[in-house]
């Protein structure tokens, strides 16, 4: 079988065809390679990767959909995952500032989420010592939540099925709720609700919509610290790719479907793909990464769904979606006060009004941005750091109608597109400048990605970030299924299990093992000898003679003058 991301594809028939390469795809694929499968995962993008691809600016790197994992050492959820999938012996982690992995700014107020959870409650309670009770219970509530969650994948037998709802009592409790409800059962500061709140941004709903069960499983994913791949999220993705290739699996990139061919009247069946191209190739399973709306409405078509998926697509809500701000700068932003931690800049009002402001279909309306993330990489991977650039990515969530106008434009934009991003970056310069001082005047490059860039390299509806809505008539016994009701039929990524890069790769196990009749902690549990590094992106006094090596190259570019930027191109 032809292995290779370019070229004609070979004339026959596979087991599995995988629309789409995020990770949740790419998980699939490596678990159907592994057990033999001929399969096939097609892209349209010209590279892999999906949200978790990286790109390059005039050598600079950036990683749009990647910006921090939990749960990485080992025994822990996120390290299993990638040593079952066969790739932690290939990929490197940093571990960003144990201290303030995530930090606050909230008004004029800091906080910082410590890495020791532990010590994130003693720093809470000294801040807040009247709300120690309630800080006290709250986080309990949220631990024994995340590990209730780690339960769920695990069970085994009728007994263990007949135990459940006593071994996940607190799920069972509180799924019903919103976030802001059970904060406020606990706490009573408006600044202590806005720090507990804040990675509310982690899935993009304000706290009276949010799944309290969703936000609580994200505290638990990085309470004890953030680690930022070496290489960012290309390094995971080349991993994953890599594995395929090994077990004779085929990724084709630029390579569009056009639909799912689906055979029969009454008893649906997929059969196969045809491509933009009109070729059509066949496959006893088709497996679709992409999201509800563009897998059964855009690839196979209402005239093939039932009445009760219809009515649940009519129904269903996606999450936000975003504008991200890539910057390269030539200053030294330590001094400015950043560190590998991320930064979480929002003014000191209740968050249920911070999004509804950051909603707001016109996007210019105000000086600055209400919310911003703000992510330097090449401190979180000091490796990529060639001692005088630095690359930053800043993010803030709108409203995909603020962009209505511009929707039906094909990838080269119109003029009046231009400036509109250009009224943009001009908006988050004034917000940066709150947080890094001098800033602008030290730009060397800067691109805008928005809603429009989301729906044409990564194909999602209405530009989303993180699949369906995670509100609590989407997550759960709520969510989309991995198996589809058209036989045959599959569906793995965002929308399935979870968001993000864990939350997506676990998906794409959960659908492999649906195929293959296999529970997930099997499947992940047929690879040995695998160890995942990880390195302090703060301390470098540990780092092995290659990974220094490499820094010393990095920064050598520039005194030998490989330098992008020497002529003034800004």
């Amino acid at each position: 079988m032809q292995d290779k991301l370019s070229g004609t594809l070979p004339n026959e028939k596979y087991d599995s065809i995988i629309i789409g390469s995020g990770v949740g795809g790419l998980s699939a694929a490596i678990c159907l390679a592994r057990e033999g499968q001929k399969v096939l995962v097609l892209e349209q993008h010209d590279v892999p990767g999906g949200w978790c691809h990286s790109f390059y600016l005039n050598g600079y790197r950036f990683t749009p959909g990647v910006h921090y994992v939990g749960l990485l050492e080992k025994g822990q959820s996120s390290c299993e995952l990638y040593e079952g999938l066969g790739i932690a012996n290939d990929i490197a982690f940093y571990r960003m500032n144990p201290k303030g992995f995530d930090h606050c700014w909230i008004g004029n107020e800091r906080f910082d989420y410590s890495a020791n959870w532990e010590d994130f409650k003693d720093d809470l309670i000294t801040r807040f010592p009247n709300e120690k009770k309630g800080i006290t219970k709250y986080l309990t509530l949220v631990r024994n939540i995340g590990r209730q969650l780690q339960i769920i994948p695990t069970i085994r037998g009728l007994w263990q099925q007949l135990t459940v709802p006593f071994r996940t009592k607190h799920m069972g409790k509180y799924s019903p709720f919103t976030l802001k409800r059970v904060i406020n059962w606990h706490v009573k500061d408006p600044l202590l609700q806005n720090i507990l709140n804040i990675q509310f941004g982690n899935h993009g709903l304000p706290p009276a919509k949010a799944s309290f069960i969703m936000h609580a499983a994200i505290m638990c994913h990085y309470a004890e610290g953030g680690f930022y791949p070496m290489g960012g999220g290309g390094a995971l993705v080349k991993a994953m790719t890599n594995k395929i290739k090994a077990y004779k699996g085929v990724i084709k990139t630029s390579t569009a479907v056009n639909r799912i061919l689906i055979e029969g009247e009454k008893h649906k069946k997929a059969i196969g793909v045809e491509l933009a191209s009109g070729e059509k190739i066949f496959a006893d399973r088709v497996i679709s990464n992409a999201d509800p709306d563009t897998t059964y409405l855009n690839l196979i078509g209402q005239e093939h769904l039932s009445k009760k998926l219809l009515n649940k697509l009519s129904k269903t809500k996606y999450s936000c979606t975003s504008l991200m701000l890539f910057l390269t700068v030539d200053m030294d932003v330590k001094k400015a006060g950043l560190d590998s931690g991320n930064i979480w800049r929002i003014p000191n009002k209740d968050l249920d009004t911070i999004n509804a402001d950051m909603q707001k279909v016109d996007i210019l309306e105000g000086e600055e941005f209400s919310g911003m993330f703000i992510s330097c990489t090449s401190l979180k991977d000091p490796i990529s750091f060639d001692g005088r650039y630095h690359t930053i990515e800043a993010i803030t969530y709108i409203n995909y109608d603020a962009f209505a106008e511009f929707k039906d434009e094909a990838i080269e934009r119109t003029p009046k597109y231009l400036e509109f991003k250009e009224q943009i970056i001009q908006k988050f310069l004034v917000t940066l400048e709150k947080v890094i001082p001098g800033i602008t005047a030290n730009i060397v490059h800067k691109d805008l990605g928005t809603p429009m860039t989301n729906e044409y390299y990564l194909n999602t509806t209405r530009g989303n970030v993180y699949g369906t809505e995670k509100s609590l008539k989407h997550i759960g016994p709520f969510a989309y299924k991995s198996k589809s009701e058209i036989e045959n039929m599959y569906m793995c990524g965002a929308s399935i299990v979870s968001h993000g890069v864990a939350g997506a790769g676990y998906s794409g196990v959960q659908t492999a093992g649906a195929i293959l009749g296999r529970r997930q902690d099997d499947l992940l549990s047929l690879e040995k000898d695998q160890d995942l590094r990880i390195f302090e992106a703060e301390d470098d006094s540990n780092y092995p003679e290659w990974m220094t090596k490499k820094i010393e190259v990095k920064k050598a570019r520039l005194t030998s003058g490989v330098d992008a930027f020497a002529k003034g191109e800004k």
